[in-house]
């Protein structure tokens, strides 16, 4: 279900779109929630998570959500600085960084994520849950933990040679 749409610079990805029964009198009323992923290409994404009547209101709160909630990645030509655990609930995503050439190896969820933030190369794999909801917010822990050497270095008061 990762279908996009690029407006301007941002790039906006649908992650998952789930439907809700409630059972009323004259039969069942289904509501929306979608989760997508929003970002720039270079180095800004976030993730929404919006819901509503029908699918078109709850992608388009969701989008608006992601936009407002937009965070900083930290790349380094194409790929990430370094090797990165994230977690949320049951899931659990490993973040690589890969040579040029190798592309984005990651599933549907994860894929999303580091196509918006404007990663190039990258390795991923997930364990514990398949639930895309779940694996993107794992996919924001991870991201967030992410540093380079001079932001290491500066934290830590020395210098590495």
């Amino acid at each position: 279900m990762a279908t996009d749409a690029s407006f301007g610079e941002s790039i906006e990805r649908v992650v998952k779109i789930r439907r809700c029964a409630a059972v009323v009198k004259g039969g069942r009323r289904f509501s929306f929630a979608a989760m997508t992923v929003v970002g720039d290409g270079n180095g800004k994404v976030g993730w929404g998570y919006g819901k509503a009547n029908e699918v078109p209101p709850s992608v388009e709160k969701a989008n608006k959500q992601a936009a407002r909630q937009m965070v900083d990645v930290t790349i380094v030509e194409g790929t990430i600085p370094h090797t990165v655990h994230g977690h949320y609930g049951a899931g659990r995503v490993i973040l690589v960084p890969a040579g040029a050439g190798t592309g984005i190896i990651a599933g549907q969820a994860v894929r999303a994520v580091c196509e918006a933030a404007g990663l190039k190369n990258i390795l991923t794999k997930s364990y514990g849950t398949s639930n895309p909801i779940t694996l993107v917010k794992a996919t924001f822990d991870a991201l967030a933990q992410l540093r380079t050497r001079q932001e290491t270095e500066r934290l830590r008061g020395v210098t590495l040679s």
